[in-house]
């Protein structure tokens, strides 16, 4: 997931909504009291289900509560639901399921603060990006409103007063599965366009960050959708898998692990379903001798540390061409020790805290193996304990960038999924091409040039399903965003969006008499 290009705007502006003292009395202090599924219009315990499951609070390392995963039986009724939400949704024109997704959208643009305050409760980033984050949501569901009316077929003329056309129709229902490094906005991703298209949807979030998509639910249900066009299950892998074997799911999207991508598009395949498929990356982020050097400085902390470096399509590849290696590896190393790190849901943190303990641990382990292998830590790589007293048990870690690194040592290879940089030199333009693409992922990609015949020249020869070029890590709405490769197929954003989640009905009149050959 990215920022939208009114990022800086958007940064400026975040301390006017939420003040720091306001904010710092937050942390410590939220605890989950209501049901986390929800079902035909409200929250609900789910109707079955064995295992109990602790959320956290990543700042603190407190849980902050206990929910049930959802067993077959309430998975059921939640399809059932959507179901019968469908048939009343599909029905709709398009201007009307427009003005029901933008009435969604000035609710969320007005309790922004209030969601990028759970969301950094539940997921450990700093306030600043999840107010981004809040605002790339309500602009997806502007972007699709304004694309809801506008859905058409085509009309071809045939032989002799003959003619056909097509009708662009919804699935039904469909399953999204969100990932833990932005809930709120991956639901809105996933759920804006099937909306827009005529479809319901059931989401399954992540079991890590359960808690802030029941926001959009009952944001949606405000706005006047039909009950049930949106619920929510909690589960993990087996919840996900009664979801996507329902004889009643039309559609899966999937954002997460390639591992768990794969099984997902295996089991699919055998009802037939069509999958999104939004996985990992492990992205390469050139910078060229001749580059605007602040711009490419700029962008290769855009494309590690975001959300504490939990970003599938961030360019932690970073070739450098050995001209400016010295000069871009300090100005780099600087400016990563300055990166302020603690309470998340102060204005003035940049880095919160990961996930989990696990995750934090094997973040730790990446870069212990890198030194393993001779890579050479230059800055960070090591637990962090905020001076707050309240945050001591927090899953926090200082922003890494590692040097003398070679593609084939591991934290070159495989995704980290954590704040941790790796700087390559490289020589040539032919080279560096080659290597950035020597990797089973595909997801993105990135170069810094003055040259435009350069920049052009090498971007179509990357191969990434996202590309950027003086620049990283943005993400306007109306632009496709999905992988090459191992990262997946499909797409999320833009008018392509919409092919995923509508199908094409083909319609032939015949205006004369029927020619037999019996």
């Amino acid at each position: 997931m990215l920022f939208s290009p009114s990022f800086l705007c958007l940064l400026r502006g975040a301390p006017r909504l939420l003040h720091c003292a306001a904010m710092s009395t937050v942390t410590g202090t939220f605890q989950l009291e209501h049901a986390l599924n929800y079902r035909d219009g409200a929250r609900t315990e789910p109707a079955d289900g064995d295992h109990m499951e602790e959320t956290y609070e990543p700042a603190t390392g407190r849980v902050i509560g206990k929910f049930r995963f959802s067993g077959e039986k309430e998975v059921d009724l939640a399809v059932q639901s959507a179901q019968a939400a469908f048939k009343i949704w599909s029905q709709k024109s398009g201007m009307e399921r427009s003005t029901i997704l933008l009435e969604a959208a000035r609710i969320i643009r007005e309790r922004r603060a209030e969601i990028a305050t759970m969301e950094t409760i539940n997921n450990g980033k700093s306030i600043t990006e999840a107010l981004v984050d809040i605002d790339v949501s309500w602009q997806s569901l502007q972007y699709y409103a304004g694309l809801a009316g506008s859905m058409a077929g085509q009309h071809v003329q045939l032989s002799q007063g003959s003619f056909g056309y097509t009708r662009r129709e919804p699935l039904g229902v469909c399953v999204g599965i969100g990932a833990w490094n932005y809930p709120f906005q991956i639901a809105c991703w996933k759920s804006a366009p099937a909306l827009a298209c005529g479809n319901a949807m059931v989401f399954k979030p992540s079991p890590f960050t359960p808690v802030s998509v029941l926001l959009l639910a009952e944001i949606y249900n405000e706005a006047g959708v039909p009950k049930g066009l949106f619920n929510v299950v909690q589960g993990g892998a087996a919840t996900g898998q009664f979801l996507i074997q329902h004889p009643k799911v039309a559609k899966i999207s999937f954002t997460g692990s390639v591992p768990t991508g794969s099984k997902i598009m295996e089991m699919a395949a055998k009802g037939v379903k069509p999958v999104t498929l939004e996985l990992g990356g492990k992205s390469p982020l050139i910078i060229f001798s001749d580059c605007v050097f602040t711009n490419a400085v700029k962008g290769a902390l855009m494309a590690n540390f975001l959300s504490q470096g939990e970003v599938c399509c961030n360019g932690t590849r970073v070739f450098v061409q050995r001209e400016i290696l010295d000069a871009f590896t300090n100005e780099v190393v600087k400016e990563t020790q300055n990166i302020k790190i603690g309470d998340p849901l102060l204005e003035d943190t940049r880095m919160g805290a990961l996930i989990n303990r696990p995750h934090l641990e094997k973040v730790l382990s990446f870069v212990k193996q890198a030194k393993d292998q001779g890579a050479q830590v230059l800055c960070g790589g090591d637990p962090y304990v905020p001076e707050d007293p309240m945050l001591a048990g927090g899953f926090y870690m200082t922003p890494c960038v590692l040097g003398n690194c070679k593609d084939s040592m591991t934290c070159v290879k495989e995704e980290i999924f954590g704040p941790v940089m790796s700087i390559l030199p490289f020589d040539t333009e032919e080279e560096v091409l080659e290597r950035a693409n020597n990797t089973r992922f595909g997801l993105a990609a990135g170069v810094f040039t003055r040259d435009i015949q350069r920049a052009h020249r090498v971007v179509a020869g990357l191969q990434a399903g996202m590309c950027f070029i003086n620049n990283y890590n943005i993400s306007p709405v109306e632009l496709p965003f999905g992988g090459y490769k191992m990262s997946g197929f499909g797409r999320e954003n833009g008018e392509a969006a919409i092919e995923y989640y509508s199908q094409l009905k083909t319609v032939c009149v015949e205006m004369g008499n029927v020619e037999s050959v019996f």
